[in-house]
């Protein structure tokens, strides 16, 4: 689990919208190797009226209607951070219509440099539990399941 107080980078599969689903008139688009495709996105239950965020889209097959896609999420100043999981479905938009679908299978935090941010959580010993922690942040909002994680302890010579 990530929350989205910074960039994010993305790995997951875009599904575009046809043009009789309020997709794109021209189709998929078809960066050229130069160049990313760069839109706005939101995750639901926010819209693209109250939560929009910059995309930008890499690694993913030109013209094809479902694709794997890498890409960088990058939140508006000012917004209040947002959980971002794999299985989170990002509602890629041109403006405010929707024109595809991403569904995120993998999720790292970016640095301000643009390197991926990995830590390990803290543990500290509950009870014969371990509770991992997620690292404290100024964000706002935090999801109520997100604050912490329970996984079970095996203690050594336990039998």
């Amino acid at each position: 689990m990530v929350m989205m107080t910074g960039s994010l980078a993305v790995r997951g599969t875009v599904v575009w919208l046809t043009p009789q689903q309020g997709g794109r008139v021209s189709g998929p688009p078809e960066p050229d190797y130069d160049y990313d495709y760069t839109a706005t996105a939101y995750l639901p239950p926010r819209s693209a009226e109250d939560g929009q965020a910059g995309l930008s889209l890499r690694r993913f097959a030109p013209g094809a209607w479902r694709t794997p896609a890498e890409g960088i999420l990058v939140p508006p100043k000012g917004h209040r951070a947002q959980q971002v999981v794999p299985g989170n479905i990002v509602v890629i938009t041109e403006g405010i219509r929707p024109v595809g679908l991403l569904t995120v299978e993998e999720v790292h935090a970016l640095a301000p440099d643009g390197s991926a941010v990995i830590e390990r959580a803290p543990e500290v010993e509950i009870t014969g539990l371990t509770a991992i922690k997620t690292p404290d942040t100024d964000a706002p909002y935090r999801h109520s399941t997100a604050a912490t994680r329970w996984s079970s302890h095996e203690r050594a010579g336990a039998s």
